[in-house]
């Protein structure tokens, strides 16, 4: 696999995840010092013309990068994707999705995280304006402000089995 495709999760210092980026960049921190391997892929290798290098899956800083706490812009999208594009009512994922307020605005309903739901347009006009009780319509999920490393495991499409504990999955 080319180095450019090949990902390498890189970690703070302490061990939080901060980004993904591929094998050449972590190739480079690797021989600058400014970083160590904490696991490697177990059958692929860089060449150079006198060694072999174990290609990195995981990266750690040897230095502490701070992060300025950064909240996650309101948008659809991200509420898209907070809920896996699926209808938090009837569990469907399809094409044309609305954006439903669990509390309505009628009702006094904010335009927030933990009020906005994934819903497709059948089950938003079935809900109308009532609230999911006296609709009868529970939600699957209750919806949440995601975190950052919430949303970065979503932009995943496959992850590595030595990136779940850093990413806070079951391994």
């Amino acid at each position: 696999m080319p180095l450019h495709k090949s990902k390498v999760l890189i970690l703070n210092s302490s061990y939080e995840p901060l980004s993904i980026c591929d094998a050449q960049k972590a190739i480079v921190l690797l021989f600058c010092g400014k970083a160590v391997t904490v696991a490697q892929h177990p059958d692929q290798v860089i060449r150079t013309v006198k060694e072999s290098y174990p290609l990195p899956s995981i990266v750690r800083l040897t230095f502490f990068v701070r992060v300025p706490y950064k909240k996650l812009m309101l948008s659809r999208k991200n509420i898209f994707r907070r809920d896996n594009f699926q209808c938090q009512y009837c569990g469907r994922k399809e094409r044309l999705l609305t954006i439903d307020h669990v509390l309505p605005r009628s009702k006094g309903g904010e335009e927030s995280w933990e009020n906005l739901i994934t819903a497709c347009s059948s089950c938003n006009t079935k809900k109308g304006n009532r609230t999911p009780e006296e609709a009868g319509m529970p939600p699957l999920n209750q919806p949440i402000r995601p975190s950052h490393i919430m949303l970065m495991r979503k932009f995943i499409t496959t992850i590595s089995e030595d990136w779940k504990p850093y990413l806070f999955m079951s391994r």
